[in-house]
């Protein structure tokens, strides 16, 4: 430390009254240590105040610090006595010892060799060292008050390294360390890094992720092309309209609804929103791994044990521990709200669902997303480079709702009717004879390139042996490793191609195939819906004169039931003749 001048209260009256601040801090790193508590360090200061302290005084306040690291001044209750010294009402602080007070080395000299002395601020320590910057001013300038505060430093930065790395592997094995439990969850009370499912909370999340995919089950008034007005259910809700639903239901937010538990919850966000739900807080809940079952921790952590801002942290750097409890909601709608919010998902000015073809409309030849554009009663749909950009870099690309809304569900429903037809081609192509003959015939060509492959591989360890024992010259050795290792290379690829196929004709093609699964679940729809569309579809193109493709989910698995059938087309076609002439 730099040695200052001797402190002075030259100032101050002969008589002087302390106006005195007591200061009390534990931190979270003190554990059950009874010493360290609140009440055994107000007990000591106060027995101190009134058997040692003979100078006149008035205690101002009890300011205190629960649960805040020393490491920096922006403590509340620290922040709160400095502020009383500037304004005059504090000009003697006493503390049980030096480390209440200060864990960081640079804070504590700052403190005690500027501030204090500038505004003639008596500064007390019973302990470690004991210290009276009136009686005894050259104190801080010793050996003692320097080292100590560098111990206090280094204990600080020992501390807190040994903290994370504690963290870091509870994190690890998928415990969670945070002190308050994501809303929908409480903390196991026999395990308090294990989580369950708190009911009444786990039900509005629930909620939240059903309406925002399939709505809430409310219907809506349309006018048909003719000017027909028909009812029907309202498709997804948007965040908006769900906060505004639970604020009507009176729900409270996740941070109301903790400190109504009675938890010392506190988020400066949440609380400017007196216990309203907003459209942020229904993004957290949806954007939330933890709702399925997988612990997501160490998003964000502290720059230094001194320099207590946080940082965020690259997704991939994030702890992941999947299965360490139980789920709220399947995988599968999680992952079908992420790709809901990740489409341009806009709603409609003073209503509560949002558009049906949102994020899915693009222009077919510049790839941009189309613009939604009411006129005359009617919906259009236009390109959004020609609208918006240049003219001269697209066209148009017009379509309108009412043309696009119908042409869609067509596609969808012809999607369905194949895929209801699909299994019934397979299982004649599995029942048929010829079908076994062809399992058969690969199994024992898969033997037979087996055998081959198991030959190669011998005459090249043998050829190295006959390299070895002089044989052949390292020439002719080269040459021919290079032509059977090639045969080898070629002889695994066939292998790998003859077990597919033989598996494709063993296993029941049709069994959990997600694009049969999907298809076959809106098997009588005679109404499209943006659920339906983010199930289905992936992208819909609209061409210059307003032609349509579809681009649909599930191709590979599509592709898979098609090839299957398309290389046994021979067998089917035997099979259905086989079946005519039995009739």
């Amino acid at each position: 430390m730099a040695r200052i001048r001797k402190q002075s209260f030259s100032a101050a009256p002969k008589k002087i009254i302390w106006y005195i601040a007591i200061y009390i801090r534990i931190s979270r790193d003190d554990g059950s240590d009874e010493s360290l508590s609140v009440s055994n360090q107000r007990k000591i200061l106060l027995e101190f105040l009134k058997k040692s302290f003979q100078d006149e005084h008035v205690v101002t306040d009890i300011y205190i610090d629960d649960g805040q690291s020393g490491t920096d001044y922006e403590r509340p209750g620290f922040q709160r006595m400095i502020h009383d010294v500037e304004t005059g009402k504090v000009n003697c602080i006493i503390c049980k010892n030096l480390s209440r007070a200060f864990r960081n080395y640079s804070d504590q000299g700052y403190f005690l060799e500027s501030f204090f002395p500038r505004f003639n601020t008596r500064f007390i320590t019973l302990s470690d060292p004991k210290i009276d910057t009136f009686i005894n001013p050259e104190t801080v300038n010793g050996m003692e008050v320097p080292i100590n505060g560098l111990m206090n430093d280094r204990f600080a930065y020992k501390t807190s390294s040994d903290i994370r790395r504690t963290f870091d592997t509870k994190r690890r094995n998928g415990e969670f360390i945070g002190a308050f439990a994501p809303y929908g969850y409480a903390k196991d009370t026999e395990n308090k890094n294990h989580l369950i499912i708190d009911p009444e909370a786990a039900q509005v999340v629930k909620d939240i992720f059903h309406w925002y995919v399939y709505g809430d089950g409310s219907t809506e008034v349309i006018t048909d092309r003719d000017g027909t007005k028909y009812k029907r259910l309202t498709d997804s809700m948007s965040k908006e309209s769900i906060a505004r639903k639970l604020n009507n239901l009176g729900i409270p937010n996740p941070a109301a609804y903790k400190r109504s538990k009675g938890m010392k919850y506190h988020n400066s966000q949440a609380d400017k929103n007196d216990g309203l739900w907003q459209s942020s807080s229904i993004t957290t809940i949806l954007s939330n791994e933890m709702y399925i079952g997988t612990m997501v921790q160490g998003k964000q952590k502290v720059i230094s044990y001194k320099v207590h801002d946080k940082i965020t942290i690259p997704e991939d750097k994030w702890y992941r521990v999947p299965n360490t409890h139980k789920p709220i909601i399947s995988s599968e709608l999680f992952h079908r709200v992420q790709e809901l919010q990740a489409k341009d998902t806009r709603r409609a000015p003073g209503k509560k669902q949002n558009y049906l073809f949102s994020g899915f409309l693009r222009c077919a030849d510049c790839k941009k997303a189309m613009t939604r554009k009411p006129s005359k009663n009617l919906i259009y749909y236009n390109c959004s480079t020609y609208k918006r950009k240049s003219k001269t870099k697209c066209s148009i690309h017009s379509i309108r709702l009412d043309v696009l809304e119908p042409a869609v569900l067509t596609a969808i429903q012809r999607q369905i009717e194949l895929a209801v037809h699909l299994p019934e081609i397979i299982d004649k192509i599995k029942k048929a004879p010829a079908a076994g003959n062809k399992s058969a015939q690969l199994e024992a060509l898969l033997k037979l390139r087996t055998q081959e492959l198991k030959k190669t591989e011998n005459i090249i360890t043998d050829l190295y042996l006959d390299w070895k024992n002089g044989d052949i010259t390292h020439n002719q050795y080269r040459k021919m490793k290079v032509k059977f290792e090639t045969q080898s290379r070629q002889l695994k690829v066939m292998i790998k191609h003859l077990k597919e196929n033989i598996k494709v004709i063993d296993e029941d093609i049709t069994c959990g195939n997600p694009y049969l699964n999907a298809f076959l679940k809106y098997k009588n729809v005679q109404t499209l819906t943006q659920g339906i569309l983010l199930e289905l579809v992936k992208d819909i193109f609209i061409h210059e004169g307003g032609g349509i493709t579809i681009v649909f989910k599930f191709e590979d698995p599509f592709k898979r039931i098609i090839d299957f059938i398309e290389n046994n087309k021979y067998v089917l076609a035997a099979a259905e003749n086989k079946a005519d002439r039995g009739t």
